[in-house]
């Protein structure tokens, strides 16, 4: 379990430019030519954490928990699975937060704004790693959890826009219209085409 100390505006935050650098270079801790990990070190949040190669797909969920490099939870496994069963070499798992907590219900209840500036660096440099970028949308029912996230994905969508990201859901969407988690997902679950401006119209 991970349980957040404080809120994260107590913390002093890794930005996103030079924890990236870090993660580019090479680590005791893990293989930094198959791993991408951002910050490259554990911490009370996290930017990116994911596989390399050269068709990867991106995964947005909520908030991270306490995966690791070689240390994948169960719902990091089940994304790595899909991926691989869909066609993509590699994946790279985001957050709508960065805040890790392992129930959403820990995260904090206002959102620090500079920790999302810096999340959305992330998403952009994630967007850069390919021509068309593909996103599948992965959150399920629990952005309902704090009011600010789905104002958080508006950026994102914004973001994935602007160079023709291309979304997806792994299956049909749930009953409340939220696409689904990954990690009861089955490892052949096909990716769906995705709507993100319609959904977030609603």
């Amino acid at each position: 379990m991970h349980i957040p100390l404080s809120t994260t505006d107590t913390l002093t935050l890794e930005l996103f430019d030079p924890a990236l650098e870090a993660a580019l270079s090479p680590s005791p801790d893990y293989d930094v030519e198959k791993w991408l990990y951002v910050p490259n070190f554990y911490s009370e949040y996290r930017y990116i954490l994911g596989t390399r190669g050269k068709k990867p797909l991106i995964c947005i969920g909520i908030n991270p928990s306490t995966a690791a490099p070689e240390a994948l939870d169960p719902t990091l496994q089940s994304v790595n699975r899909i991926a691989l069963s869909n066609g993509y070499d590699s994946f790279l798992m985001f957050n709508i937060y960065a805040q890790r907590a392992t129930r959403p219900d820990d995260m904090e209840p206002v959102c620090n704004l500079r920790l999302h500036q810096e999340n959305r660096k992330a998403f952009r440099y994630l967007l850069s790693l390919s021509p068309q970028p593909s996103v599948w949308a992965a959150w399920g029912n629990m952005i309902e959890k704090r009011s600010y996230l789905t104002d958080c994905m508006r950026d994102f969508a914004a973001d994935g826009k602007a160079v023709g990201a291309k979304w997806y859901t792994a299956g049909p969407l749930l009953k409340s219209g939220h696409p689904h988690h990954p990690l009861y997902l089955r490892r052949d679950t096909r990716l769906l085409d995705f709507n993100i401006d319609a959904y977030l119209a609603k």
